[in-house]
């Protein structure tokens, strides 16, 4: 049976103030960004999909396929390289007649945002600003099954906790300095993740903050999720 497509939303592209100010170093400056309209999917790839993907193509497992915290079917999956998330990517599209892919920095950025401007936390139009599972999360020593009470305004879920997730882009810690449009820089060491991780002390990361990593490096707090052209 062939893959069907994951939940997608559809996120109405448009001008927004990518990074921060009031961040760390390498959110500054905060500049103008446009985007055209694109679709990212409601949660990310959970294990169950990427071992389909695993049995398709015969590709290795995750690196923690074989550890009980990492392994349920429902968990996003970790331990998969960016070139591992870059090949399910190319073939789901394969598959589906869809092509498919990881996001750009800026798209992993607003779509995290959930459709508010100006905001560290996608949850912020929120009743005192707080994340609805924060106790139950920070106590978790795992990533947890995406639920619903973890979506932003636009249905994504866990766009700030849980897993880092791979961008198509290469990092460098200076880039929003010389910038010009949505695109990264050419080329580099390290791709970029976004969003929390399980993994740290404090499990809840802004939209703006940044991550990186080796491309071939498979940690378990690292996962994807997968976009497309709207």
């Amino acid at each position: 049976m062939a893959p069907a497509l994951p939940d997608l939303a559809l996120i109405e592209g448009g001008e927004f103030l990518m990074g921060n100010d009031a961040g760390a170093q390498d959110e500054r400056p905060a500049h103008l960004v446009r985007l055209p309209s694109f679709s990212a999917a409601t949660g990310s790839v959970t294990n169950a999909e990427y071992a389909r993907f695993a049995r398709a193509t015969n590709a290795e497992p995750p690196r923690f396929a074989g550890d009980p915290r990492f392994n349920p079917p429902d968990q996003p999956v970790v331990g998969v390289s960016w070139f591992e998330a870059t090949a399910y990517c190319e073939w789901l599209s394969q598959q589906t007649g869809r092509p498919c892919r990881l996001p750009s920095e800026a798209e992993r950025e607003l779509a995290a945002l959930g459709g508010l401007r100006g905001v560290d936390w996608p949850w912020s139009a929120l009743p005192g600003t707080r994340h609805p599972l924060a106790d139950e999360i920070a106590s978790l020593d795992h990533p947890h099954p995406a639920g619903p009470s973890c979506a932003n305004g636009y249905g994504l879920r866990c766009t700030a906790e849980n897993v880092h997730e791979w961008c198509q882009d290469w990092y460098a810690p200076d880039w929003y300095a010389v910038a010009d449009g949505a695109g990264g820089p050419p080329a580099g060491e390290r791709k970029v993740a976004r969003g929390g991780s399980w993994r740290h002390q404090v499990k809840f990361t802004r939209v703006t903050a940044r991550a990186s990593l080796p491309p071939s490096f498979r940690y378990n707090d690292f996962g994807f999720r997968v976009y497309a052209d709207a």
